[in-house]
């Protein structure tokens, strides 16, 4: 299990672990608390091997500043006490995994004969060569640094001149091979790097090529593929089990987008075993699926969502209208919402993604609204107080006092989401810029902010006119 640590703790196993991995968070962030089951995997994975640690950063206040801890989760990789860089991979405990091992052993894998380099670019993970006729060669050195640096991607170099010959490489030459079960017609498996060997060049061929044009996104990767425009088909990916039905689709997918990519229309393509993104596929209203044809959707950089309603045609011919509605910016976004409440007459106003721009975004009225999540602990001790403060203002036609669950629903931008919970005020006349409230939970600090805030005086009920009612 990851070790939890404060202040005192915290310096302790930094000079008593030899290599210690720490991840520092927050109860509010999100993000962290979905990250909690991943890391103690992780933890188990590597028992015995390296410690893993927890810190919380609302408990040790002085480690989190020394370390200029800013944003939540951070995770951290010290070495004999000393910092020795910064975790930026998927929050998966297999990538976790991968990273660490590859820092404690972090030589790249040396070639000498075409069986290794066989075996080598059969595997299903891609493989970074580099070939280079004399072990003196200054670049090999650089290829050396770029495997260091590039801890996520797998290398491997090779001196032996029978290699080089085979593959026509004179003194240098650095070929990245593609997973061989994704060989297809439309691409070249193998792509040779091209200009001034150096680690950022290195780098940007890798990020360029490494997954050609549809790879299989997975946990672990896919932080990386969504680092642009992503469409996502989802079904039987597998291939162990399912060669032939994957490739089928995969061949379909491609021959489309082949056809835009040649077009100049910028989108990147995956496909992704159903059952391994189940969980996601609520995300973008993809419910029942039985995973025979592949269920599509698009991702964009800043979170829009664009669904394929229209099912999978074996010609490709739905794909194909689906990408070219998308293109011409005729798909409407798609923003995933809990039903609207068929009469909202609480106290606190129930908002839903497709209820928020009519309720939120009223132009009429000042909106105190709080972004929950349904486990936050916090969230349910802010409960009462909320109701509290909706209950003094509710003669007060000029504010609206809501909560959404900010799980079950799409939060809209320019709303920023980071931990739980989360409170904005959106006056009437800036609803392109709401304002996060960043003050105490109590019910008179609330109150305050909003006297001190809102187009229209407040409508305060005081307790005498309180008791009137009750009498």
């Amino acid at each position: 299990m990851a070790l939890l640590l404060d202040d005192n703790r915290f310096q302790t196993q930094l000079y008593s672990q030899k290599v210690l991995f720490v991840e520092f968070f927050t109860p509010r962030c999100g993000q962290c608390m979905r990250l909690v089951p991943e890391f103690e995997e992780a933890a188990i994975r590597l028992d015995g091997f390296v410690a893993l640690a927890t810190v919380d950063c609302m408990i040790a206040l002085e480690t989190c500043a020394l370390y200029q801890i800013t944003k939540y989760p951070t995770i951290k990789l010290f070495k004999r006490g000393i910092e020795a860089g910064t975790y930026h991979g998927s929050f998966t405990a297999a990538s976790i995994v991968q990273y660490i091992k590859k820092q404690i052993n972090p030589n790249s894998q040396e070639i000498k004969s075409l069986e290794q380099l066989n075996t080598l670019i059969r595997d299903p993970e891609a493989s970074i060569v580099g070939f280079f006729s004399d072990r003196r060669n200054p670049n090999l050195f650089t290829f050396l640094k770029a495997d260091n640096a590039l801890e996520i991607y797998r290398f491997a170099f090779t001196c032996a001149p029978q290699l080089l010959e085979r593959h026509v490489i004179d003194k240098e030459g650095i070929i990245l091979f593609r997973s061989s079960h994704l060989n297809n017609k439309f691409e070249d498996n193998a792509v040779r790097f091209k200009g001034t060997i150096s680690v950022s060049r290195i780098k940007k061929f890798i990020q360029k090529n490494i997954f050609g044009l549809c790879p299989i996104m997975t946990l672990e990767n896919s932080k990386l593929l969504r680092e642009k425009d992503l469409l996502m088909a989802f079904y039987n990916v597998d291939y162990n089990k399912n060669p032939r039905g994957t490739s089928y689709w995969r061949n379909r997918i491609m021959m489309v987008a082949k056809k835009f990519q040649d077009a100049g229309e910028k989108l990147s393509y995956s496909i992704a075993n159903w059952q391994e993104f189940s969980f996601e596929l609520p995300e973008y209203g993809i419910h029942n699926s039985s995973g025979d044809v592949p269920a599509v959707a698009i991702r964009t950089l800043e979170g829009h969502k664009y669904v394929m309603r229209e099912e999978f045609t074996r010609d490709g011919k739905a794909l194909e209208r689906f990408l070219q509605q998308y293109f011409n910016g005729k798909v409407k976004r798609y923003y995933r919402s809990q039903p609207i409440p068929e009469q909202n007459l609480e106290l606190v106003k129930i908002i839903v993604a497709d209820n928020f721009n009519k309720i939120v975004n009223n132009r009429e009225k000042d909106v105190l609204i709080y972004f929950y999540a349904p486990w936050c602990s916090l969230c349910k001790s802010l409960e009462p107080k909320y109701k509290e403060l909706a209950k003094k203002l509710r003669n007060d036609p000029h504010v609206v006092i809501a909560k959404m669950d900010a799980i079950a629903n799409d939060v809209p931008p320019p709303y920023d989401i980071t931990g739980f919970p989360t409170i904005y005020f959106v006056p009437t006349e800036s609803k392109h810029a709401p304002k996060l409230y960043e003050g105490d939970w109590r019910v008179k600090d609330l109150l305050s902010y909003l006297e001190r805030k809102s187009t229209y005086q407040l409508v305060i009920e005081n307790e005498e006119m309180k008791k009137k009612d009750e009498l």
